[in-house]
Order: C-alpha cells, then structure tokens, then sequence
C-alpha cells in the first residue's frame, strides 16, 4: 500500500469513526455550513446524519439577517436539540451554544484587549446598544466618544469600533467601550502633529487653562503647550492670574519639546523685543558736535 492510499484510509477511518461517535442531546458540535436560506441552515457534522439550525436558534440580535451573515464554509458550534428532527437530521440550537461558548470568547477579548467593529443597533437611557457573539452589549455615552453626545441617535445603524470592558455572565452583562481607542487614536495624531513643530517657532494661541504652575495655551489643530509660570513674564508673580485670562490670545515661543510635550515661553519673546530696543537706541552726537550741527542748521535758514 503506497503512502498516498495509506493516508486516504486513515482519513477514511477517522471520518468513520466519528460517524459512530454517541452524541446526546446537550453535547455541543462543530460543524461546517453546507447551505444556507431564509428558513435553516444546514450543518456538515462528519456523522451519519446532517446537523440544522432554523434561523430563530441562530442569533437572538435584533434584524439578525441568516443569508448575509452566514455563507458556506463557516464553522459553526451549536447545541444538540434533538438528534432527529423527524427527517432523520440532527436539531441544533446556536442560541444555546453561544450561552456557553460566547461568554468564554467575550472573556478572552477582554482580556486580549481586541479591537472589534460593531454596529449600533438600539438607543437607550444613557447609552446604545451593540451585539458581540450574539450577545447583548451596552456602550455607555461617556464610553462612546471623547466629548459629550448631545444627540445618541446619530450613532444608530453606524459601524464603530470598541473594545470589551467589562465581562459578567451571572449578571448577563457586557459593557463595551470606543473612547480608549479613540484616546489612543488622538494621543498618536497628536504627538505626529507635535513631531512637526521646531524649537524657536513663534506662534499665537489662546490660553484655554490656568494652574498655580502655569498657563496652557491652545495652538490649533489639537495642540497646546504649557507656558510655565517663571515663563510668562520678565516681572516675577504669584499666580498667572496675575497677567492671563483664559481667552486670552497670546504670542508664544516653543522653547522646548520633550516626551511629546511643546514648552512655550511669552517672556522670551519680551526678552527679544528688549534687545531689538537695545540695538536701535539713538545715539545722541557729542555737545560740540550738537553746537556745530545747530549752528550748520541756523547759517542755512534765511530770516526775513
């Protein structure tokens, strides 16, 4: 017997015996999907009989469509209902299996910090709701986006990305979350726009905060930068109180930029306009020469 006949044989052999294997109502199978329609799908189990799932025991998710998201190749796990569904195939239950089998793989995306994209499916109180695994998933609004939602129905039927944040089967709970990705997100365009800006740029911003240490002025285009206290001006003071407003618009230099972080100075720039004074300081000519310059003056003006 050649290699190649031996191989189909033990193929042949172990496809056999899982023919025979003794399933029981309860076991969960894999199987591979044969077809699909609006009615069932069909299950290749490698046994005897074929496995089925009617449409309603495959996902409990709300405008759950069968044909579109379920093509032939998939791998499916579902509950034995019955091992003959009267027409000699066995009855399976995805629902069921997902009740087990959803919750371990929630747990371990949560775990492996996975990035899912996942369609808004409800508006609720303080939230909206979106499936993973065929479970029920709450987004809170303050987990949807950096700023505030005035209006949740403008994420309803939208494709967004979220991670699981918080996993509890007993409770029937899974709260899922975009804003750290979204914090993640804006932090990397950030420090590329940061990674644009050189030291001794000059440039105007609004200052949009004031702390006993400092003033952040905003940049535009999502940058701001921290004008430190002993920064802000030649005269020394107690509080940027003392000199700033938030709305204030001011003239800043960047003197510094490290870990992603702009410093900027308004005094440097004052310490720059006193030297240009400096240089251009009139110098007046010596007494005699006044007198002789006057004098030159006087001799050329006619009196009537």
């Amino acid at each position: 017997m050649s290699d190649e006949e031996k191989v189909t044989m033990d193929d042949y052999s172990a496809e056999l015996e899982a023919s025979f294997q003794k399933i029981e109502e309860g076991d969960i199978l894999t199987g591979t999907v044969i077809s699909v329609d609006e009615k069932e799908i069909i299950l290749d189990l490698k046994y005897y009989a074929e496995g089925v799932i009617k449409a309603e025991d495959f996902s409990r998710e709300p405008g759950f469509n069968v044909k579109e998201s379920v093509h032939p190749g998939d791998e499916v796990s579902a509950t034995v209902v019955r091992k003959d569904d009267g027409h000699g195939n066995i009855l399976l239950s995805r629902v069921e299996a997902n009740d087990i089998l959803a919750w371990e793989k929630l747990n371990q995306l949560k775990e492996d910090k996975t990035v899912l994209t996942v369609k808004v499916k409800g508006i609720v109180n303080a939230g909206v709701i979106a499936y993973v695994e065929g479970v029920r998933g709450f987004i809170p609004a303050s987990k949807l986006s950096l700023n505030y939602v005035e209006d949740l129905n403008e994420y309803l039927n939208k494709e967004i990305q979220v991670q699981v944040f918080d996993v509890d089967k007993e409770k029937d709970r899974l709260i899922l979350s975009a804003r750290e990705l979204l914090r993640e997100k804006a932090e990397e365009e950030r420090k590329e726009k940061i990674s644009n800006v050189e030291v001794g740029l000059v440039t105007e911003g609004t200052v949009e905060s004031l702390q006993p240490y400092g003033a952040f002025v905003n940049l535009g285009n999502g940058i701001s930068g921290l004008v430190h206290i002993s920064q802000i001006s030649g005269k020394r003071i107690k509080h940027p109180s003392a000199v700033l407003t938030v709305g204030d618009k001011v003239k800043v230099k960047v003197i510094a930029i490290k870990d992603g972080k702009l410093s900027l100075s308004m005094k440097a720039l004052e310490d720059v306009a006193a030297e240009e004074i400096h240089e251009e300081e009139i110098v007046l000519p010596k007494s005699e020469e006044l007198t002789t310059n006057l004098g030159s003056l006087f001799a050329k003006i006619k009196l009537n």
